[in-house]
């Protein structure tokens, strides 16, 4: 079994195996590596049908996160991530938005420089992900009344494909990463199997399922504040077989939000304080390594209906609203805007929180989900030992920002809500709302009541920040080098400055479509 390679791909989730296979198709064809905790995907028909996402959510490939306690928010939330090649991408439901502008303006404000709209929009179009609209047979009549209303409640524009214009505050159907006429997702897997496969034909690329990086190879070489480098990773197989994987070129960490700063810290890279604690030697001072964690914490609200909602949907989770604008004041004013609440509109509204705080359900019912597009708190991640097997520690901070703006947009959310579910065609449809209740009607007790059962959209981001040289917690530069450490990019969520306004996917498979050019280009001299 070879154990030398060129690049060393850490994670063959949604960005990975678009970094794995770009790099692998790159002239001369190098030999590449991709180190996957988990399985293939191939024959897993619950990872195929998009359909399925909820069973893949509660599959044997799903890792659980619990929170801390949080101190103003929900803390009993399971944030699930996938081990399975393809990752999260397998398991979501790739509602696709190209980023809109307003956010990767902020990108550049804080000293992300080079990530702006004009620079990393194009890789949109570099995509080999099917992404569609959803054609009229998938649409549930429900969720299209639920549209009416709201594009009458809330003054909106009703939006028929999202990723033609940048953002104005519409309703409509998203657009999904799936092939409607089989309900196949477009992972990042299945849209970039073929080049894996080509790849794997002239046997330059390695595909290491079922092996978990336990730590990278740091070396020093003696240059100076720059002399620290990575030269590879150690592994380990399903067997408990530990290995070390060399890298003549470099190491891509893909592993998400979580684990890329996981692997980073276990490794000795990161806050000197965090990992002293954690019994772990200090190779490289970098405090911003698990910090500047977002994620968007999605409220809830339930109506009873007159009758049950029928069964016609692409994923389950096909449309929504967006309202409001973020960068109408503050620090940013006068970037382009974007939204500052984005109501996702189920077919089955996701009440498993209502449910675990007593909250009687009626027979029929529906609802709607309002979350804070530009969260203002932040978190951290952070290990309490080397051990890949110890518990991470994740802090969310939901709802900790001292302007309050997050905890607004929430209330907002709900009393845009309450105007649709005023409105025809969904009033009449509507028997009485459950949750919050009629009676819960001040800023302070809907916040309350909503803050305690909030849900997570699944988008943690920012553990491993780009940023400019005079940030002291910016973990990556605007090349994904990670400070200090020659040979060591990261390349997946974790690398987002700010979370972006709507559903990430795409976003993701852009930075991962960058970092492959990136590298390949000899960006690291």
């Amino acid at each position: 079994m070879n154990s030398t390679f060129e690049y060393i791909i850490v994670g063959g989730g949604t960005a990975g195996c678009i970094v794995a296979a770009r790099l692998a198709s790159l002239p001369g064809h190098p030999r590449v590596a991709l180190v996957e905790r988990g399985p293939e995907d191939t024959h897993e028909e619950r990872a195929q049908a998009i359909r399925n996402w909820d069973r893949m959510v509660e599959s044997e490939y799903a890792v659980q996160h619990r929170s801390v306690p949080q101190t103003r928010g929900n803390s009993c939330i399971d944030h699930t991530r996938l081990h399975i090649l393809g990752g999260c991408s397998t398991a979501n439901t790739m509602i696709s938005w190209r980023p809109f502008r307003g956010d990767l303006q902020e990108w550049e404000a804080r000293g992300a420089a080079g990530w702006g709209p004009e620079e990393f929009l194009p890789y949109y179009d570099r995509l080999r992900t099917r992404i569609s609209v959803i054609p009229p047979y998938d649409r549930n009549p429900r969720l299209s009344r639920i549209l009416a209303s709201a594009v009458d409640a809330l003054d909106l524009e009703e939006v028929v494909e999202w990723n033609e214009h940048d953002y104005r505050p519409g309703a409509g159907f998203f657009e999904i990463g799936y092939i409607p006429e089989t309900n196949q997702r477009s992972s990042a897997s299945n849209a970039y199997r073929d080049l894996l496969t080509r790849a794997g034909l002239r046997g330059n690329v390695e595909l290491l399922t079922g092996h978990r990086a336990r730590t990278l190879v740091l070396s020093d070489d003696g240059s100076g504040a720059t002399g620290t480098t990575c030269t590879g990773v150690i592994v380990e197989d399903a067997d408990g077989v530990v290995r070390e994987l060399s890298a003549s070129g470099e190491v891509i960490v893909c592993s998400g939000a979580f684990e890329s700063p996981r692997l980073l810290m276990a490794s000795g890279i990161g806050d000197p304080e965090v990992l002293r604690e954690a019994g772990v030697e200090l190779v490289v001072d970098l405090p911003g390594v698990g910090r500047n964690l977002q994620d968007h914490a999605e409220g809830l609200v339930v109506w009873e209906t007159r009758t049950p909602t029928s069964a016609e949907s692409a994923t389950g989770w096909d449309a929504g609203y967006l309202w409001g604008n973020s960068h109408a004041d503050g620090d940013y004013a006068g970037l382009d805007p974007v939204p500052r609440v984005t109501t996702h509109v189920p077919v089955e509204t996701w009440v498993e929180q209502l449910v675990r705080a007593g909250i009687d359900l009626p027979e029929h019912y529906a609802g709607v989900a309002p979350n804070v597009s530009r969260p203002s708190s932040r978190g951290r991640v952070w290990i309490t030992s080397a051990d890949p097997d110890a518990g991470l520690q994740i802090d969310y901070g939901y709802f900790t920002d001292d302007s309050g703006d997050d905890e607004a947009a929430l209330v907002a959310g709900v009393r845009n809500a309450r105007a649709v579910a005023a409105a025809e065609p969904f009033a009449s449809e509507i028997v009485r709302e459950v949750f919050p209740g009629p009676d819960v009607v001040t800023d302070e007790d809907i916040s309350a009541v909503e803050r305690a059962v909030h849900q997570t959209v699944y988008h943690p981001c920012g553990t491993c920040a780009i940023g400019g040289d005079a940030d002291p917690s910016a973990v990556l530069d605007p090349s994904l080098r990670v400070r200090g450490v020659r040979g060591l990019r990261v390349a997946d969520a974790s690398a987002f400055p700010t979370v972006t306004s709507t559903n990430p996917v795409v976003t993701i498979m852009m930075l991962a479509e960058r970092a492959a050019e990136l590298v390949g280009s000899g960006a690291a001299e």
